[in-house]
């Protein structure tokens, strides 16, 4: 006879960047993650932080993915390979025209789903396009953003960040790794 016990899964997180005009790869072809650099190196090193980060006992803190929302492919996991590309959107009409060709806004919510936290660091106006959109689950965001969407935040029980620095800032790596914490106690 085999006994089962119970055993409590690490939390699940997803990490989420859009495009950068820092092509770091020589080679025109490499993974999301090694692509970007420029102000998506802020959230790849809060990916570092949470993918070494251990719990008191040795243990793994969480499992952490990545994945950045492009201007040619929409939505891309961090390991999987694309090809550099000359235009990179940078307004809300090209976010736009981005999510018109490619649905980045579905593709992504979807990938959500998953995931125990998501981690969303994007520009103020592609953020906007995820509020009205209304497709990520409430509870689920923690969300690096403008001031402006404080209130909306909270209405969806997402957590609320003010975005300082390029993307993330070092006080809301801070946070986001005692709130990862939090979900493992």
């Amino acid at each position: 006879m085999q006994i089962y016990t119970e055993t409590k899964l690490m939390p699940r997180v997803l990490v989420v960047t859009n495009d950068s005009t820092v092509f770091l790869t020589q080679n025109r072809i490499d993974t999301a993650f090694n692509m970007f650099g420029g102000r998506a190196t802020e959230v790849k090193n809060l990916v570092k932080r949470l993918d070494t980060a251990v719990k008191e006992d040795g243990s793994k803190l969480c499992d952490v993915s990545f994945g950045v929302i492009t201007t040619k492919y929409g939505f891309v996991p961090g390991n999987y390979q694309i090809m550099a590309y000359s235009e990179v959107m940078s307004s809300r009409d090209d976010y736009i025209k981005a999510d018109a060709r490619k649905d980045f806004i579905t593709q992504t919510s979807f990938i959500t789903r998953p995931f125990d936290k998501v981690i969303m660091c994007v520009p103020k106006a592609m953020f906007e396009m995820f509020l009205e959109a209304d497709q990520i689950a409430p509870g689920k965001l923690i969300a690096v953003t403008s001031p402006d969407f404080k209130e909306e935040c909270e209405k969806r029980d997402w957590v609320f960040l003010e975005r300082r620095g390029a993307r993330v800032g070092d006080a809301n790596a801070d946070e986001i790794e005692r709130l990862v914490r939090e979900l493992c106690a």
